[in-house]
């Protein structure tokens, strides 16, 4: 029984790290990488579509993103739904070819994206500190059914702390690379 709670516990936890980090690499650093365009729907057909399914994105140089759009008469929409969305891009088509330029990032945006950044971190060791409390709450649960003793319910508490405390650590760590991934020019 204790040995179920702790490894959905620390299944639930791992899907909090990875959740976290797929919302932090959206963040843009200075450098280009597809995963800043994760995000764009365009519309297709009559369906918002992932652009990733859509188009080919690879890295031209450190600064610029190539989009090359499987189906000819979308790019237009493509190019639309980059300049609507929120990460303030204008994207430049060039024949069959997207270009993405990336604008210098200011030292004054710098760190309100390391504010955004450190928020996702925050929301990222909440939803790990809530997995802690269901996973001692079932363990209280167990307890007053009588199912296990109140050492196991101490031992198995304390387990779960050190999962919690390994998990917190992780995010530390995944917010201090991307810091400094962004102060970086």
């Amino acid at each position: 029984m204790i040995n179920e709670i702790k490894q959905d516990a620390k299944q639930r936890m791992e899907k909090s790290v990875e959740a976290l980090r797929s919302q932090i690499s959206k963040v843009r650093t200075g450098r280009a990488h597809p995963s800043i365009l994760d995000g764009i729907m365009v519309p297709y057909y009559g369906a918002d579509t992932p652009l990733k399914q859509l188009a080919n994105i690879t890295v031209e140089d450190s600064r610029t993103l190539a989009i090359t759009v499987f189906d000819k008469s979308s790019s237009a929409a493509v190019e639309k739904a980059i300049m609507t969305s929120d990460l303030g891009l204008n994207p430049a088509a060039a024949g069959t070819v997207i270009r993405v330029p990336l604008p210098p990032l200011t030292e004054e945006r710098r760190r309100d994206l390391v504010k955004v950044v450190r928020a996702e971190a925050e929301q990222g060791r909440v939803a790990v500190r809530n997995i802690r409390r269901d996973a001692n709450n079932d363990l209280k649960e167990l307890l007053k059914e009588k199912e296990i003793t109140e050492d196991e319910e101490r031992k198995g508490t304390d387990e779960i702390q050190k999962l919690t405390d390994t998990y917190i650590a992780k995010i530390d760590e995944l917010l201090a690379e991307k810091e400094k991934d962004l102060m970086e020019v």
